[in-house]
C-alpha cells in the first residue's frame, strides 16, 4: 500500500510539472508567428513600397455611414430624387439659393426645364417623347399633379420618376399659383437648369427641339404677358386695398402659362411681399393666376419681360376658357395658320416667329398630331 501511495504522489508531482509546458508552448507559437509576420511584412514594405500597402488596406474599408463629397458636385449635380420632404416654405428658401460670381468654374451646359401643371394623365406623352427624343442633356422634366395620382410611365419614358411633391390647385385661387412657384423651386434645385417653361397636359411644342432651345437661350427677355387692360376684366379686377403696395397703374393682366429666365424664376420663389396681399384680395371674380407674377414682375423687372407669352392659344369663340381642339381640327392647314401671320418682337427686332408651343389639344388630337410627325409637318 505505501509503495502504491508512493507512485500516485509521483504521478501528481509529474502531472503538476508537465501543466506549465503548454502555455510555454503557446507562447513560443506566437513569437514564431510575429516573426514570421515581421518577414512578410519588411518583404513588401522592401518591394513594393509603403503606400501601396496602405492603399490595398484602405481599398477594403467600407463606411458605415454616407458622406458627401467635399467638391464641387454636391453643388452642381442634380438631386437623385424628385422626391423630398421639404415643406413649401422650406422648397422656396432652398430653391432661393443664388451664386453670386456670375461666371460658372465649371463648363455648364444649360437647359430647359418643362414643367407640366396637370391634373393627372399625359395623353399626349408620345408626342413629347418625339420632340426630346435625343436631347436628353439638354433638358429636364418636372410633373405637378393630383396627390393622388400615380403616374404609369415606363423607365423608359423621360416622364419617368418625373412627379414633384403635389397639393391640390384650384382654377382661379392661389392654390394654382403656389403650384406653378413649387414647380420652379424644384427645378431650381439643378443648377443646370436655365430656362422654365410652364406647360399643361394639353399643350404641344410647334417647331422641334434644336429651334426651341436656341430661340430661347438666345433671347435677352422672359415671356410673359403683362399688359393694361383697363376694361372690367383687367383695371375692374383690382381691389383698393392693395394699396400702396399694388397702385392701379401697375396693375397687369397676363397669361398663365410662361417661359422665365433662372434669374426671373428666383425672383418669383422668393417673394414674400406680393404673394399675402394677392391672396387676400385678389379671389374669384378676381383670378389670381392671371394678375399675381405679371403684376408683381412689372413692379420689380418690367424691363426683362418680352410682354408675351410664346404658348398660343384661341380665344375667339369666347368663354372663360380658350378652344379645345380635337381630332378634326388636326392638319396642315392648322398649323399654317397657328404658326404664320404674326408679327412680334424677339430681342428688340421684329419676327414673325412669335409662338412655339398651343394649347389646348384634346386626347383624340394624338393620333394625328403623330402623322403630322412623320408627314415632318411638325419636324421633330
Amino acid at each position: 500500500m505505501q509503495s502504491r501511495g508512493v507512485a500516485l504522489e509521483e504521478g501528481k508531482e509529474r502531472s503538476s510539472q508537465s501543466k506549465p509546458l503548454r502555455p510555454l508552448r503557446l507562447l513560443v507559437l506566437f513569437f514564431a508567428l510575429c516573426v514570421v509576420f515581421s518577414v512578410i511584412s519588411i518583404y513588401t514594405v522592401k518591394h513594393f513600397g509603403i503606400e501601396s500597402v496602405v492603399t490595398t488596406v484602405n481599398s477594403n474599408f467600407q463606411p458605415c455611414y454616407y458622406e458627401e463629397p467635399g467638391g464641387l458636385d454636391k453643388w452642381i449635380r442634380p438631386p437623385l430624387s424628385l422626391i423630398h420632404n421639404m415643406s413649401d416654405k422650406e422648397l422656396l428658401w432652398r430653391a432661393s439659393f443664388v451664386p453670386r460670381i456670375k461666371n460658372y468654374p465649371y463648363p455648364r451646359v444649360p437647359r430647359i426645364a418643362f414643367m407640366f401643371l396637370t391634373k393627372g394623365p399625359m395623353p399626349l406623352a408620345p408626342l413629347w417623347e418625339r420632340f426630346l427624343k435625343g436631347h436628353e442633356k439638354l433638358f429636364s422634366i418636372y410633373i405637378h399633379s393630383l396627390p393622388s395620382y400615380q403616374p404609369q410611365f415606363p423607365p423608359s419614358s423621360v416622364f419617368y420618376s418625373r412627379q414633384i411633391p403635389s397639393q391640390v390647385s384650384e382654377w382661379g385661387r392661389m392654390s394654382m399659383c403656389d403650384a406653378e412657384r413649387r414647380l420652379l423651386a424644384n427645378a431650381l434645385l439643378d443648377i443646370s437648369n436655365e430656362w422654365f417653361i410652364l406647360l399643361s397636359e394639353s399643350c404641344i411644342p410647334l417647331y422641334n427641339f434644336s429651334f426651341v432651345y436656341h430661340y430661347i437661350m438666345k433671347s435677352k427677355h422672359s415671356f410673359m404677358g403683362a399688359f393694361d387692360d383697363p376694361g372690367p376684366f383687367g383695371r375692374g379686377r383690382y381691389n383698393e386695398n392693395m394699396a400702396p403696395l399694388v397702385n392701379i397703374t401697375k396693375w397687369r393682366k397676363g397669361s398663365q402659362w410662361f417661359e422665365v429666365n433662372r434669374k426671373l424664376a428666383i425672383t418669383i420663389v422668393e417673394d414674400s411681399t406680393f404673394h399675402p396681399i394677392f391672396e387676400q384680395y385678389c379671389r374669384p371674380a378676381c383670378y389670381v393666376d392671371e394678375h399675381y407674377f405679371p403684376t408683381m414682375l412689372t413692379i420689380q423687372a418690367a424691363n426683362v419681360l418680352a410682354n408675351r407669352s410664346i404658348t398660343w392659344v384661341d380665344w375667339s369663340r369666347g368663354g372663360a376658357h380658350p378652344a379645345t381642339f380635337g381630332r378634326n381640327d388636326i392638319n396642315e392647314e392648322f398649323f399654317n395658320r397657328v404658326r404664320g401671320g404674326h408679327t412680334c418682337l424677339y430681342n428688340n427686332r421684329n419676327s414673325s416667329v412669335c409662338v412655339l408651343f398651343a394649347r389646348k389639344f384634346a386626347p383624340s388630337a394624338l393620333e394625328p398630331l403623330l402623322h403630322m410627325v412623320d408627314s415632318k409637318v411638325l419636324d421633330y
